[in-house]
């Protein structure tokens, strides 16, 4: 079957898989601000079936949708979505090619949406080493989403929690050697201000699929407190519903931060 084809067909199959999942209430009580997702098992999912690695990650470009959709309806402040890590350059290159392209495809179809929904659209991690034709898509999606006042989506692109917090650390450096810190001043929040996440709540709740149980170099400094949620559900067949699951399960844990209530 042609590539086409088969998008085609997973096409089909989503539309079909996803009726009724619509249904059921959006959890209110005690929501995470910020939701970060490590969308993993896309490649098992296609293989399963017998299809490319493509497939998996051309429905896992639709169940990103329909996440998206799900935590703007339940009122999230902040999405952070891991989408290619600084590892992940050791794919092969027709994959990571395939991946590099998946924005272009993903914004083209969902820039309208995502205005229209208020959604104002970040980047972290080393845009400047993309491709051309995916920076050049960054770079069209931050300029039409920056006056978005509603949630903001945060997707991680060539990005690596060890490469963050040196980055940072490089720009502290900098920063005092012309003047504009001194060493007194640098705290804990200073310091995140040097981040890539900068100006973003740290994650309360961040979910993993498909049954690892790893941060893979995401957040590593921003998941200091954050709250874990782990499934075995490949990231293609994560919906609605398992994401109102995470949130009602975090919803009944009690976060104490080191003290005592």
């Amino acid at each position: 079957m042609k590539g086409d084809a088969v998008f085609g067909v997973i096409r089909r199959w989503f539309r079909g898989a996803r009726r009724g999942q619509q249904d059921g209430s959006v959890p209110t009580q005690n929501l995470p601000r910020h939701v970060a997702i490590i969308m993993d098992g896309n490649g098992r999912w296609a293989r399963r079936r017998g299809l490319p690695r493509a497939a998996g990650h051309h429905a896992g470009m639709l169940a990103m949708r329909e996440v998206i959709r799900a935590c703007d309806d339940a009122g999230i402040e902040c999405l952070t979505l891991y989408a290619f890590s600084t590892e992940n350059w050791k794919r092969p290159e027709s994959e990571v090619e395939y991946l590099m392209r998946l924005p272009e495809e993903f914004f083209r179809t969902e820039i309208d949406e995502l205005v229209e929904r208020g959604v104002r659209v970040r980047f972290i991690g080393d845009v400047d080493k993309l491709p051309p034709y995916t920076r050049d898509t960054v770079d069209r999606t931050l300029s039409r989403t920056r006056e978005g006042t509603g949630m903001t989506v945060t997707f991680a692109l060539n990005y690596g929690g060890r490469a963050d917090v040196l980055g940072a650390v490089h720009r502290v450096a900098n920063a005092i050697r012309q003047g504009q810190l001194t060493w007194d001043d640098l705290d804990e929040a200073s310091f995140a201000e040097f981040l890539d996440t900068a100006g973003l709540p740290d994650p309360d709740l961040i979910i993993r699929t498909s049954g690892e149980k790893r941060l893979s170099n995401f957040l590593i400094w921003q998941a200091a407190y954050a709250e874990f949620w782990f499934t075995d559900v490949l990231w293609p067949d994560f919906g609605r519903r398992e994401l109102f699951e995470a949130l009602t399960d975090y919803g009944r844990r009690k976060r104490r931060f080191g003290g005592l209530k």
